[in-house]
């Protein structure tokens, strides 16, 4: 029996919720004897937003931030990089959803024939970008991209996010080093169709 991973995926939004956090990505892998079930989660919108004002408060004033026990990221605090691509979770936010969530899919029964390892972690700095919002939120960034019919006789495309709009993303070319099919296409900026995306990720800036 195929594994659903849309009833997984719902079933995994619902738990999350109700712990404060948001699904990024589910993906199902492996083989029939050892599959592996993957939840990417952070905090939600709220949660993240407090978590980013507790660390800045900390960067502020590292003696009130060490009262409070508050681990910022170096980075961070040097201002390298952009609060909100951090998902702000813990061990303790992944084993409780393991928990909850493991329970709801035996209990639902959502991945028949045989057993799987559930894995709970952060989609980490390369996360994937697969929805609008996803793209509005981290315009400024570097992002890499496949798209599934070339532009310009291309396919791979990898730059700053500059803007997001209903229908389209622009890409400014100049921020990261081109390919050479990419330089061939001699623009600097090129705009993609979100429909015409077939995968795209964050490029952490060191």
């Amino acid at each position: 029996m195929a594994v659903k991973l849309d009833e997984i995926r719902k079933a995994a939004d619902r738990v999350a919720a109700s712990l404060g956090l948001d699904v990024v990505d589910v993906e199902f892998t492996g083989t029939a004897k050892s599959r592996i079930l993957c939840i990417y989660l952070e905090k939600n919108a709220e949660g993240r937003a407090a978590q980013a004002a507790i660390a800045a408060a900390a960067v502020a004033d590292p003696e009130a931030g060490a009262d409070a026990e508050v681990v910022v990221p170096e980075r961070l605090a040097k201002g390298e990089l952009n609060p909100d691509q951090l998902s702000w979770l813990t061990h303790e936010d992944c084993a409780e959803f393991s928990r909850d969530f493991g329970t709801l899919l035996d209990v639902e029964d959502l991945i028949p024939d045989g057993e799987y390892t559930l894995e709970a972690s952060s989609p980490g700095l390369d996360r994937k970008l697969t929805r609008r919002e996803d793209f509005e939120r981290f315009q400024g960034c570097l992002l890499k991209l496949q798209t599934q019919e070339p532009i310009a006789n291309n396919r791979h495309w990898q730059g700053r996010l500059t803007q997001c709009s209903a229908e389209s993303i622009t890409v400014d070319l100049t921020a990261t080093r081109q390919n050479s099919k990419s330089r061939k296409t001699g623009v600097s900026t090129v705009e993609i169709a979100l429909g015409n995306i077939e995968k795209a990720q964050l490029v952490p800036e060191f």
